[in-house]
Order: C-alpha cells, then sequence, then structure tokens
C-alpha cells in the first residue's frame, strides 16, 4: 500500500516555566499562611499520575515541612491504582522516585481507611495513616479531567475524593459519579473532607503544553476550593493539542497510565473514557492506532478500548488484571476493550487506511505523535501541508518522508 507523506511540525504553545522548583514550593507554602507548627505530624499524600517533576516537588514540600520543625511522612493518595495494593501503590511511587531514602522521610502505605463525614447518605473515607496526623497536606496537579467537564475537575479535590477514599473509597464515588454526575460527587465529598478532616494545605501543580512545571499554589483549607477552581482555567488555556480536525487515523506510538489516567489523554482524543456524562470535544478523529504501551504502566492499558487499531506488542504487554480493577472501579469496562490487534505497527496501520472510505491513502489527512502528553513535534499528512504554511503557530520542521519502517514492520520512532 502507497503511504502517505509526512512532514514533521513544531507547534508553538504558551511556555511559562518554574526555574527553581524548590525555592518556588518554600515561597508558596511560607506564604499560604498554614496552620502547621513545630512538632506537628503532617501526612503528604502524592498521587500516580505522571506529574512532571514530581519527586523535586514532593522532596522540597517535605524538606520545607522539616525546615518548619513538623515530623512529615508521605503516603500514596491513589484510589484503585498499583493493583489496588499497598505494596503496588509504594512501587508506583517508587517509579517516580519516590522512596524514604530519596525523600529523607518515611513513607507510609495502607490500604485500610476510617469514615470521617457522610456525602449522598453514603460513609466519607480517609486513609487511616492520614486520619491519624495533625494534618493532611496534599500535591497534585490540576487539569482537565479525562471523564467529564465542570468547574472543578482533576486536582486536589479529585484528590480529597478517589486519593484519600483509597480502593473502598474509589470503588463507591465511582458508582455514585454514575447516578449523580463527577463534579457533584467530587465537590460534594470533598467539601465533608475539608470540614471533617484536618487538610493543612494543597499544593497544586500547573504544567504547560511541554509536560513542564508552569506554575505551584499552595492553599489553606478555607481557600482551596476557589483557588482550585480559578487554576483549571489557567490549565485549560496552557494545554497542548492537535494541530488540526477532522483527522482520519491519529498514530499514537505509545499510550500508558504514566502519560495520562486514561492512558491516551481524552481532552486530546475527543473520547470519553466511560459512558455516563457527555464529553464535549471537537476533535473528530475517524480511527485512532495505538502502537505500544509504556513499561511504566506496568501492564496497565486501561483506554486501550479508545483505540482502534492495535498491535500484538501492545496487547502482549497488558496484565489484564490491574487493566480491570482499574476499568471496573471506574465502572467503564470499555476501557479494557482490546481492538483490532496485528501483528506489526505496518499492518495494524495501513488497515486503519484501508477503512476511510474512498480517500487514497496518500491525501488521508494523518497525524502521528508519540503520546497524547508530547505534542510539541508532530508528524502530519500531506492533506494538511497547505495549512501548515497559513499557520503562524506550525513551524515545518525538516522535509516531506514517507511513514518509515524498520525490517520487522516497526514505525520508526519520533
Amino acid at each position: 500500500m502507497a503511504l502517505p507523506a509526512m512532514l514533521r511540525v513544531r507547534q508553538t504553545f504558551p511556555r511559562p516555566r518554574v526555574t527553581d522548583i524548590p525555592r518556588a514550593v518554600g515561597d508558596t507554602l511560607a506564604g499560604a499562611g498554614l496552620p502547621v507548627r513545630r512538632g506537628d505530624t503532617v501526612a503528604v499524600g502524592a498521587g500516580s499520575r505522571g506529574i512532571a517533576n514530581i519527586d523535586v516537588i514532593v522532596g522540597a514540600t517535605v524538606r520545607w515541612l522539616r525546615d518548619l520543625g513538623a515530623r512529615p511522612f508521605i503516603f500514596p493518595a491513589m484510589g484503585s491504582h498499583g493493583g489496588g495494593t499497598a505494596d503496588g501503590q509504594l512501587d508506583v511511587l517508587a517509579h517516580y522516585g519516590i522512596t524514604e531514602q530519596t525523600m529523607g522521610c518515611p513513607v507510609r502505605a495502607t490500604m485500610d481507611v476510617v469514615q470521617v463525614g457522610e456525602a449522598f447518605g453514603l460513609p466519607v473515607w480517609l486513609d487511616r495513616f492520614a486520619s491519624e496526623a495533625d494534618w493532611i497536606g496534599l500535591v497534585n496537579r490540576v487539569k482537565p479531567h479525562t471523564d467529564f467537564k465542570g468547574s472543578i475537575e482533576s486536582g486536589l479535590f479529585k484528590m480529597m475524593t478517589i486519593g484519600l477514599g483509597k480502593y473502598q473509597g474509589a470503588i463507591q464515588y465511582h458508582r455514585t459519579n454514575v447516578t449523580h454526575g463527577y463534579e457533584k460527587v467530587i465537590t460534594s465529598v470533598g467539601r465533608e473532607i475539608l470540614g471533617q478532616a484536618r487538610i493543612g494545605f494543597g499544593l497544586a501543580v500547573l504544567e504547560n503544553g511541554y509536560d513542564e512545571t508552569a506554575h505551584l499554589e499552595a492553599f489553606g483549607a478555607r481557600e482551596l476550593e476557589a483557588g482550585e477552581r480559578r487554576l483549571l482555567e489557567q490549565a485549560r488555556d496552557w494545554m497542548m493539542r492537535l494541530p488540526f480536525t477532522p483527522v482520519d487515523i491519529l498514530i499514537v506510538e505509545e499510550m500508558g497510565k504514566n502519560i495520562s489516567g486514561s492512558g491516551m489523554d481524552t481532552n486530546v482524543i475527543g473520547r470519553p473514557s466511560n459512558p455516563h456524562e457527555p464529553f464535549p470535544s471537537d476533535q473528530k478523529i475517524l480511527w485512532i492506532v495505538a502502537l505500544d504501551l509504556t513499561e511504566h504502566s506496568y501492564g496497565n492499558a486501561v483506554g486501550i478500548g479508545n483505540a482502534d487499531f492495535t498491535t500484538r506488542r501492545l496487547v502482549d504487554k497488558i496484565d489484564m488484571k490491574p487493566t480491570l480493577i482499574n476499568a471496573i472501579t471506574a465502572c467503564a469496562p470499555n476501557g479494557a476493550k482490546v481492538p483490532a490487534t496485528f501483528d506489526t505497527d505496518r499492518e495494524a496501520i495501513e488497515n486503519a487506511l484501508a477503512c476511510i472510505g474512498l480517500t487514497t491513502p496518500e491525501q488521508a489527512r494523518v497525524i502521528r505523535i508519540k503520546n497524547t502528553l508530547t505534542l510539541g513535534e508532530v508528524e502530519v499528512s500531506a492533506a494538511y501541508f497547505d495549512e501548515v504554511r497559513r499557520r503562524a503557530d506550525l513551524t515545518p520542521v525538516g522535509d516531506p518522508v514517507p511513514l518509515g519502517f524498520d525490517a520487522a514492520g516497526q514505525l520508526i520512532p519520533l
């Protein structure tokens, strides 16, 4: 099959950056008027997403607390991730560089929870270790969520709900989401946690479209909700997007849990990861080809159901147990569906091109990306070349070349 010529294109997005992360962490914590005092124990919650510089940010938080005379420890604030086990969640943190050795403080994990309140007539749960501390501090990125749209999405409130609730809370809240809606559940449970638990601070992380730390801001409990709502709007403005729509074929070199909670960021691909809420999107993509699963996913391929074509090398890396735990906990079994599978990248891509109607492969609208987190440079097919020349935010890099494969039919990486 003849394949379209592809041109590498550099996209231009806003690029604010924090140049001295430890200093920025210390400055914002010091300026937030926090209630933490000398001798207090502080449980610092860290999550399971691929947040840039998360080890540096959490480490700087711990050092600031120690310098204050407090006694911090870190706990995994993640629901069902890490296979829904304490050891698995410790492994996830360790993979992000968060260990007792690197952080200089204890790292404590349990799946035990205690009830601290009530919402929707159901218990509100809190990690047992966190409940025993004098204060709880949360460190998380604020960003558009992959499952729903609202004025509070993915960030500190979600961590107070799903993260602090652990596996038991995650199952309960996701089921409640089906009935009451994501934003209402996250907001209601988060407010109950703020009212009943000893939340000392939330440290919000914003990233620019280049997967870099763009802004850090700490809030006390009273300022946390308004602060997160404000920062979500900023995060939306800085988010990367695909350069064109509609798209016949989107080639995704890799997907995975360290890329997005849904494997491929649904805000980029425009496909929801759950069927329970409308998901507005202007991205119109006919077929998605996912070629590989990242090593850092530990076999969790949740979100593979959003692809239409895939490869044997990706499918062979799937560990269905954590994939299903993640998908069923979210009440979204479609996220674990395995699409049409081919032995090589070339076969997967050629079969996708065979399903675009009367458009010839050479004229197909194809975009190729490394993953949905890395969109600074992408490849676009000849169908977009004229528009590339007209766009000031797009810069061609090199000359057009055909899609390149090695002798085994594997796509040569970007």
